[in-house]
């Protein structure tokens, strides 16, 4: 007779509860939130003074991007990768952003034993065997996957491995599914935006990530368009190792560079001041970098990389931008294309009229609530595909009964639009 294993037992007994312990953990912290922004409503409803108001949200702000920052970080999964979405100055109060962004490639590391487990399963030979070189210590390591630098065996250039986490899948579902219903509770009571639309969006595009197959086809896609229309692509997108992809695992060169939130504090480093002639031509060169390859990807091809959070773009030499991670794409048929395009041009040109048809045209459905509808449909807008706020307007207040979505009710909001909104800035 087998004698009984109480490890394995509580193992098994921790794996199958760990769902519960995690929805459990993500409700207590959300309704904790949710509380404080009510309770704060009522207090700011007593200040009169527009300034002290302001003063109000921007410490209430603070203190609820604390407690989102601590939650994304303990929870890790799937609440990494909402840190990234709200960590965009046009998606959130600039306290969320300040403080979420800092979470890119925060995710905590599969250890390397594991990591050797996977590749070698995956890719069928041994890592030494394969690699000259291997890092045993991540590059960075984000919700999904990992990276680590290595080299082949008889090459002499650097690539990037790529790792996927061991059980990250039937986590980040759970993830998800706890933020839908509660996207559900929060557009039929507070704020009136097809949130849900938005969270089912995040969880096809997710699914997606899984397979780097289709990571990897989708970066050589984007890599063949933007060098083939460019004399010099405007930005560096890495090259495949295409004997080397897996579902699970995939490899590519490695850049050098630096992140772009490190991109101060390296230029300090070397002397130059942050605020001089050069440092502002450098930055201007970068976004000039990012604006042509967004522009041609979105306006041109339709097909283009969704997920500019910092932690994917690079500084390389000479003011290069590298894009990474093409997890996250999207491919949008001509007639949203046009609409993205007339929409900007009207945001561009200050036309209400012309912003309200693009609204119809994209297919977004609003209910006003208010008496001068067309200038809070226009300001919905600013607020929606701007990373400049609209005139007046000091930070997004979404509690607020002056914001534009309290006014301006979004009923439908199509998925293929979430994803590509905070791509319309470049």
């Amino acid at each position: 007779m087998s004698s009984f294993n109480f490890k394995e037992f509580q193992d098994k007994l921790s794996y199958h509860f760990r769902p519960w312990q995690r929805s459990f953990q993500f409700w207590v912290r959300a309704a904790e939130i949710y509380a404080g922004y009510k309770a704060f409503q009522v207090r700011v409803s007593f200040v009169k003074d527009v300034q002290k108001q302001d003063a109000m949200w921007e410490i209430q702000h603070e203190l609820a991007a604390e407690k989102i920052y601590a939650m994304c970080s303990d929870l890790g999964g799937f609440f990494l990768k909402v840190a990234q979405v709200v960590g965009k100055p046009d998606l959130a109060p600039a306290a969320w952003v300040r403080r979420l962004v800092t979470l890119c490639d925060r995710a905590p590391a599969t250890p390397y034993d594991t990591v050797q487990l996977v590749v070698e399963n995956e890719l069928g030979r041994s890592v030494s065997e394969m690699f000259e070189t291997f890092d045993p210590d991540p590059l960075g390591s984000a919700s999904i996957a990992q990276v680590h630098r290595a080299r082949l065996r008889g090459d002499k250039d650097d690539v990037v491995v790529k790792v996927q986490h061991p059980g990250v899948r039937d986590l980040m579902m759970t993830d998800i599914r706890n933020l839908q219903a509660f996207a559900l509770y929060m557009q039929k009571t507070d704020i009136k935006f097809d949130l849900f639309s938005i969270t089912k969006e995040m969880e096809k595009q997710i699914g997606f990530e899984f397979d780097f197959a289709r990571e990897a086809d989708a970066m050589e896609r984007i890599r063949h368009f933007l060098y083939k229309n460019n004399t010099k692509s405007p930005v560096l997108v890495p090259r495949l190792l295409p004997d080397m992809v897996t579902r699970k695992v995939l490899l590519m060169e490695y850049i050098d560079g630096i992140p772009i939130l490190n991109l101060g504090d390296e230029i300090a480093k070397r002397g130059i001041n942050p605020g001089g002639k050069i440092a502002a031509t450098a930055k201007q060169n970068i976004l000039k970098s990012l604006t042509l390859a967004y522009g041609q990807m979105i306006l041109k091809s339709g097909f283009f990389h969704a997920d500019p959070h910092p932690g994917n773009i690079l500084i390389c030499k000479g003011s290069e931008v590298a894009l990474l991670d093409y997890g996250q794409v999207k491919d949008l048929p001509d007639n949203l294309r046009l609409g993205y395009a007339r929409l900007v041009l009207a945001i561009a040109d200050n036309d209400p009229i012309g912003a309200a048809e693009s609204y119809r045209e994209l297919g977004i459905e609003t209910l006003s609530k208010c008496e001068d509808e067309q200038k809070e449909m226009f300001k919905l807008a600013q607020t929606m595909f701007d990373t400049k706020l609209p005139p007046g307007v000091v930070m997004l207040q979404p509690f607020s009964e002056d914001s534009s979505i309290k006014k301006i009710a979004v009923r439908a909001f199509q998925r293929n639009c979430f994803l590509s909104s905070a791509q319309c800035i470049f």
